[in-house]
């Protein structure tokens, strides 16, 4: 197992349990966890939560992790999404080294615990529709009804199952049900299904099963046939846990322990993965990876690093109770990494053309410039300073506010590393745009230089034109419009979809030193924000730059004023 730079579970109230565990020796001490995603989509930050701890319990306490995929249900399961869930578990900086393992790897011993429910008189071979189940199932203040085929014989129903599994019956015909409780207050145990006949090809099985185990059947047996001592999973399947606990209880197998922790809800983002897929599917993002999707390959596309996602589940910590985490906290967690590892850089995102009348034509002068003004040991690279330059359009205002300290007719500004410049002139289109500004520079205040602590109040980033690379550049910002988190049947998550979520610029100028920049390198473009490199659709001569987050740090300002 790979253990990350910073540790991600410190104690809480599962290390607690494991602690007491450990104390009394339970299991010889030992600790084993597992992570098991179903293959239907990609894993998002929820899923990044559940990650850093089940392979972070076990790295604290000495133990193993495995990663087993639960590929019970082969109508929506693909390798694509196998491949997928891997690539983003060791992007997060951890390894299940030979402990990969799939929940169809179990299905002959799943088939024969169900053989052996049935011969105990624990379980039945049921013909109701699914709407006859539905209405024989009771409500959380009425009993359910027993199905009129809960008593047939153990002959009648290893029949039944038999033929079931040997293909003889169509899709929804017949299912296996356990036999448990039809008046219990949990409605996960009024004889819940175990087995449905699914005719459908199995990624890794093909055709050879057409019965197929439920999650709540499959899960536990897979557990106790991996010798989990410790099953962590979301607050949803809390009341689940009795029909876990019946499983491995009636077909006397190793005891596992589930243990229930709050899921992550997350504000502006969607956290249900069928939802993203219908994101997907509808073309309302162009993919899984997109970057404006919480999973953690589009996170990982837009440039959020594996150190800011381990961080900012190590601050959440883990809880019993749901709660709402703000979003700005996970921005925090980016914003924070990338301000010590982000190399400084210029680039213009809205050019406007700045001619410096009294500079030499012709002539280019390099400047020095520090790629971090924190860290020294990150070096510096040279700029080239001319005649034309490019600045943004938004540091320029023929009529200005007051308290407007950028570039407007008579005012001076320092371009960053260079010269202060003086506006003098504007041209302008036949609209009346302005499409160009004449200045002047004052040679004697050269960055560095003896006379260069002549003071003015505004700073300008720029680049030199001739010399400046084009590139687009991809503003990106919530999914959704508000900061709720739950996405219900009963609301239409896609109407508060934000139409604005991004916004590309296809007229940008950058540094000619960005031309070597890879999609493992982070920058800050100043006074715009962290960028990278678009890892999909980026190419040598076609710079494409995602805008990982900006500069603004809200949580910041929210913790101070908490």
């Amino acid at each position: 197992m790979t253990e990350p730079n910073s540790p991600v579970v410190s104690t809480n109230f599962i290390q607690a349990i494991i602690n007491d565990d450990k104390k009394n020796n339970k299991h010889d001490g030992r600790v084993q966890t597992r992570f098991p995603p179903e293959p239907n989509g990609y894993l998002h930050i929820g899923h990044a939560k559940s990650i850093c701890l089940n392979f972070g319990i076990a790295v604290q306490n000495g133990g193993l992790c495995n990663l087993r995929f639960d590929d019970t249900n082969p109508t929506k399961e693909d390798v694509e999404y196998v491949d997928s869930i891997q690539e983003d578990v060791h992007w997060l900086g951890f390894d299940w080294g030979d402990r990969r393992h799939y929940a169809s790897d179990y299905f002959p011993q799943i088939y024969e615990y169900a053989v052996q429910l049935i011969e105990l008189g624990k379980a039945y071979v049921c013909d109701l529709t699914p709407q006859e189940m539905r209405e024989y199932r009771g409500t959380l203040t009425e009993p359910g009804k027993e199905s009129p085929y809960r008593n047939r014989s153990i002959e009648e129903n290893l029949d039944l199952f038999t033929r079931m599994k040997n293909g003889e019956f169509p899709d929804g015909a017949r299912v296996l049900r356990a036999k448990i409780d039809m008046a219990s207050p949990n409605l996960n145990m009024r004889d819940p299904v175990l087995y449905r006949i699914m005719k459908s090809e199995h990624h890794r099985t093909g055709n050879e099963w057409c019965i197929y185990p439920m999650y709540d059947y499959a899960h536990p047996i897979s557990d106790s046939i991996e010798n989990i001592t410790h099953s962590i999973c979301t607050l949803e399947f809390e009341d689940h846990r009795p029909l876990y606990d019946w499983t491995l209880e009636t077909l006397g197998i190793f005891r596992s322990q589930q243990i229930e922790f709050a899921r992550l809800n997350l504000t502006n983002t969607i956290m249900s993965k069928r939802f993203l897929r219908q994101l997907v599917e509808q073309g309302r993002v162009s993919s899984w990876d997109d970057p404006r999707m919480p999973t953690i390959s589009g996170l990982r596309r837009r440039g959020y690093t594996p150190e800011a996602v381990r961080d900012f589940c190590e601050r959440i910590g883990v809880a019993k109770a749901n709660s709402v985490v703000d979003i700005s906290l996970l921005e925090h967690c980016i914003r924070e990494d990338l301000n010590n590892r982000g190399r400084r850089v210029m680039a213009v995102l809205r050019p406007l053309k700045v001619v410096i009348d009294n500079y030499p034509a012709g002539q280019t002068e390099w400047l020095d410039a520090e790629n971090h003004p924190e860290h020294p040991e990150m070096g510096s690279r040279k700029l080239p300073f001319g005649r034309e330059l490019y600045i943004e359009q938004e540091d320029f205002m023929e009529v200005p506010p007051k308290k407007f300290f950028r570039l407007t007719p008579g005012q001076e500004v320092r371009l960053k590393h260079a010269y202060i410049i003086k506006c003098e002139s504007v041209v302008k289109d036949a609209s009346g745009r302005v499409t160009e500004v004449h200045c002047t520079y004052d040679p004697e205040t050269k960055s560095g230089g003896s006379q260069s602590g002549r003071k003015v109040k505004g700073t300008l980033h720029w680049v030199s034109a001739p010399h400046a690379i084009a590139a687009e550049v991809r503003l990106y910002d919530y999914l959704l419009v508000d900061d709720k988190t739950e996405e219900t049947e009963q609301t239409d998550f896609i109407a508060r979809l934000n139409p604005n979520s991004m916004e590309k610029l296809t007229t940008c100028m950058v540094e000619e030193n960005l031309a070597q920049a890879t999609v493992s390198d982070r920058f800050q473009f100043l006074r715009q924000g962290y960028f990278c490199l678009d890892s999909r659709d980026s190419k040598p001569g076609a710079l494409v730059f995602n805008r990982i987050v900006g500069l603004k740090d809200s949580w910041v300002k929210e913790q101070q004023k908490a």
